[in-house]
């Protein structure tokens, strides 16, 4: 079992930067790719960006890519996504998950936080 907490969303303006944290429970954090999502009302949720188990893999969604960065630290059990140069179209609810082993474009993770708002303001 893995339990994941979300940090740092908040209030920003636009062209600002927010770095948020996923925090995770367990022995195994290390066998576990690590992906953001986000999701606004009345929207499906959708992908951000992903990190293999070793950190030596990502990708990103095309809206993102060159502003958002996603890295991990392991020994604290935590993952990290740097957002720069953010829009108010990047406002959201967003979300970390773990997926054992297999880095995943899509929803199917095994672990999902409860989310940490992000709101861009023009």
């Amino acid at each position: 079992q893995v339990q994941l907490v979300e940090s740092g969303g908040g209030l920003v303006q636009a062209g600002g930067s927010l770095r948020l944290s996923c925090a995770a429970s367990g022995r195994t954090f290390s066998s576990y790719a690590m992906g953001w999502f986000r999701q606004v009302p009345g929207k499906e949720r959708e992908f951000v960006a992903v990190i293999s188990w070793s950190g030596g893999r990502t990708y990103y969604a095309d809206s993102v890519k060159g502003r958002f960065t996603i890295s991990r630290d392991n020994a604290k059990n935590t993952t990290f996504l740097q957002m720069n140069s953010l829009k108010p179209e990047d406002t959201a609810v967003y979300y970390c998950a773990a997926n054992y082993r297999r880095v995943v474009i899509g929803l199917k993770y095994d672990y999902w936080g409860q989310g940490t708002q992000v709101t861009v303001s023009s």
